[in-house]
């Protein structure tokens, strides 16, 4: 036996590897979990303050951004209807200014029309009235050749036509006033109104009604005591009375009064016998 044997041996007792193995885990689990839960308090530590200065600054740039984008899209729209109401207007416009065109065109033609019917008629109305004064002239001047007409202002009448010239011829000198039938003043079918008054004829007032009163006479065939009158038979506007040798008497206007003047004056267009 050896002298030392009987000393208990100071060294630790040798533990097994799973011992250690086991243990060694263990601390590492610790540790690793020391770690995560460090790393994690870090984060939790971290992120109020990401949440409080980044996240609201980018939710309030995107909804700027929105808006904005919103903005300009409705503002594309309004403009593509105005463009649009004002091209259906343009084209509104376009075809009632067509329409108006030829409705002017038409109305033009139809005006154009009727002026050259009315030039024709005015011309062969005037064309009458010159074949007429010419056949009248002419007449005339037979008569003073052949003697059946004494010189101006001088009638052949007799008998009632010699009465009614004989009163116009009276009035020559007296005033024109419209409407009036005498003693003082006449109009021109007041003035013949009244001179056949004094043989006993009834005549219309009017110089419209006066034209159609008697026979119709032609220029080239009149007699003293004949109507005469200016315009349309039915629609005269001026009547007077023939008192023989080319003259006649007519309340002419308001500046000359009655007058005895010779046709060419103021040449007739027709005449009508009453007596």
């Amino acid at each position: 036996m050896s002298h030392t044997a009987h000393i208990r041996s100071h060294r630790k007792p040798r533990r097994s590897a799973s011992t250690i193995a086991m243990r060694t885990g263990v601390a590492g689990g610790v540790l690793s979990t020391l770690a995560v839960a460090g790393a994690s308090g870090a984060a939790h530590a971290a992120e109020p303050v990401t949440q409080t200065l980044e996240l609201p600054t980018l939710t309030a740039d995107l909804a700027a951004q929105v808006a904005q984008s919103a903005d300009v899209t409705q503002q594309a729209a309004a403009s593509y209807q105005l463009q649009a109401e004002r091209d259906a207007a343009a084209a509104k416009a376009a075809k009632q200014a067509k329409t108006d065109l030829a409705e002017a065109k038409k109305k033009a033609a139809e005006a154009k029309k009727k002026a050259a019917e009315a030039a024709r008629k005015e011309a062969a109305e005037r064309a009458s009235r010159a074949a007429e004064r010419t056949t009248l002239s002419a007449s005339s001047d037979t008569g003073s050749s052949t003697g059946s007409s004494t010189s101006t202002g001088t009638s052949t009448a007799t008998g009632s036509a010699a009465a009614v010239v004989s009163f116009v011829q009276a009035q020559v000198g007296k005033a024109y006033v419209s409407g009036a039938t005498g003693p003082s003043a006449y109009d021109c079918s007041g003035l013949v109104q009244a001179a056949f008054k004094q043989v006993g004829i009834s005549l219309p007032r009017v110089s419209q009604a006066q034209s159609t009163a008697g026979t119709q006479v032609g220029l080239d065939n009149l007699q003293p005591g004949d109507i005469l009158y200016w315009g349309g038979a039915g629609s005269a506007y001026h009547v007077g009375v023939y008192v023989g040798g080319g003259m006649f008497v007519g309340a002419q206007n308001s500046s000359t009064g009655v007058v005895e003047k010779p046709l060419s004056y103021d040449p007739p267009s027709g005449a009508v016998r009453v007596l």
